[in-house]
């Protein structure tokens, strides 16, 4: 089944243009370990879920691009034909002259009324090429105003439009330290409005994916290219083929619905987050070798002790005692920082994944309401990924986004307090209603979460 991805904004966009390189290169590299027929259904799978082949037999990307000014779809485009390996659609783009100003009400009221027709059937026309749908990854930032505004205004049009079809939203969260003034805003309306529209959203943190590029990739000058890289390299590892059930040896036909199966058991939980392990250099993967025991310890304390790579990771978290009554666990997790789960879902790449012992089925991980056998699975291909001879993927619902939350909630509500910047947004028919509904209903995500 297909997928049809929607990039929006600059962000988006660059983000996006890396996804299927990666999505590209890994399916058609010559290191991937296996035999020459496990290769040949690999680069099947891949090709079915997001690329269609044109008639010349070049494979072109199943995305739609949006922005609202024309400097990085041109950018996208070229470097996608430069490749000569993979390019996006001859009619798969649309763009203005005039962006959004970094103003979310601006993207959601103006440009999202005044350009709907246009990209809705954009996105139809791509949807027309696929044998089956299998839902839509839409990849878009929530601090400025294109990608979060318009990217809002988009998702819930799918959702009118397509309302079988999943929706899963891929988005950038900005750095603490903020290159926006009003981030905190438009990031609030981008979440609450995602939150009634997508039926998951996809969360990575710019500051932890930067943290990345400096500790694990030994990177000095970091540009946002070494950031997509990394970012493409952590979506490709959850979305590229695996084998649909132990000691099957055929993969998966319905990725979205599989992750959403597995991932979303209650439509108040829906924000998801991502770890990989190892994660390094070219030049030291060349020196490294990796047991599945090592590796599944790592990624289980970076789960528990809620780290997002495996440098710095605090060994000294542990779960609760799963005899404690709910209460002692709550004062329990306050102290120690326990990241409790709702779902988890390990994604294992490479050879000898047979030979596994995850640990990851305590019950002292997760929710009370839930079993661990139906909040943990575990998916596996022996095609290693992306020149990693084994690699892991955890793609988790847990507290993860607790305090980043509660902190951009807090921001805004004190510039929300002393009236900073409103009028920018009314002017554009965002109300001060507009945003206390938003603010009612994070404030009611963070305490589902907390309250785990």
């Amino acid at each position: 089944m297909s997928i049809v991805t929607v990039q929006l904004g600059q962000c988006g966009n660059q983000i996006g243009f890396e996804v299927f390189d990666v999505l590209f290169s890994d399916s058609y590299c010559s290191q991937g370990l296996c035999s020459k027929k496990e290769n040949e259904a690999y680069q099947a799978s891949c090709k079915e879920r997001f690329f269609s082949e044109e008639e010349n037999g070049v494979l072109a990307a199943q995305a739609v691009l949006v922005d609202m000014e024309p400097k990085v779809i041109n950018q996208t485009l070229s470097k996608a034909a430069q490749s000569g390996r993979w390019k996006y659609g001859q009619h798969a783009c649309f763009c203005q002259k005039q962006g959004s100003g970094n103003n979310w009400a601006y993207g959601y009221s103006v440009h999202g009324p005044r350009h709907e027709e246009s990209i809705m059937n954009l996105i139809q026309k791509q949807v027309e090429k696929c044998d089956s749908l299998s839902g839509f990854f839409i990849i878009m930032s929530m601090a400025g105003g294109t990608g979060s505004g318009l990217g809002a205004f988009v998702t819930q049009n799918l959702q009118d439009q397509y309302p079988n079809s999943l929706k899963m939203n891929q988005i950038i969260w900005p750095y603490g330290t903020g290159e926006v003034i009003v981030q905190n805003y438009n990031s609030i309306l981008t979440l609450s409005h995602l939150y009634r529209s997508s039926d998951a959203l996809l969360v990575h943190e710019n500051d932890a994916i930067h943290k990345i590029c400096v500790k694990r990739m030994n990177i000095r000058q970091i540009s946002f290219s070494n950031i997509n890289q990394v970012l493409a390299h952590q979506l490709g590892s959850i979305f590229q083929p695996t084998y649909s059930a132990e000691g099957s040896f055929h993969y998966r036909r319905n990725p979205l619905g599989d992750l959403m199966e597995n991932l979303v058991p209650h439509p108040e939980f829906k924000m998801l987050g991502v770890r990989n392990i190892p994660q390094m250099s070219e030049n030291s993967l060349a020196y490294s070798t990796f047991t599945w025991a090592g590796l599944l310890k790592h990624l289980r304390q970076m789960l528990i002790s809620n780290a997002k790579m495996e440098e710095g990771i605090n060994w000294k978290v542990r779960p609760p005692l799963s005899g404690l009554p709910a209460l002692d666990k709550m004062s329990f997790n306050k102290e120690l920082h326990f990241n409790t789960s709702i779902a988890n879902l390990v994604i294992l790449r490479g050879k000898d994944t047979q030979s596994t012992d995850l640990g990851f089925k305590d019950p002292a991980l997760y929710t009370s309401w839930l079993e661990p056998d139906n909040a943990f699975n575990v998916w596996k291909t022996q095609r290693a990924f992306n020149k990693y001879e084994k690699s892991a993927a955890l793609v988790s619902n847990s507290q993860f986004l607790v305090k980043p939350l509660d902190v951009i909630v807090g921001k805004a509500w004190n510039m929300f307090a002393s009236k900073a910047y409103i009028h920018q947004y009314t002017k554009f028919g965002i109300e001060e209603e507009d945003f206390l509904d938003s603010f009612t209903l994070l404030e009611q995500v963070i305490a589902s979460y907390y309250n785990l």
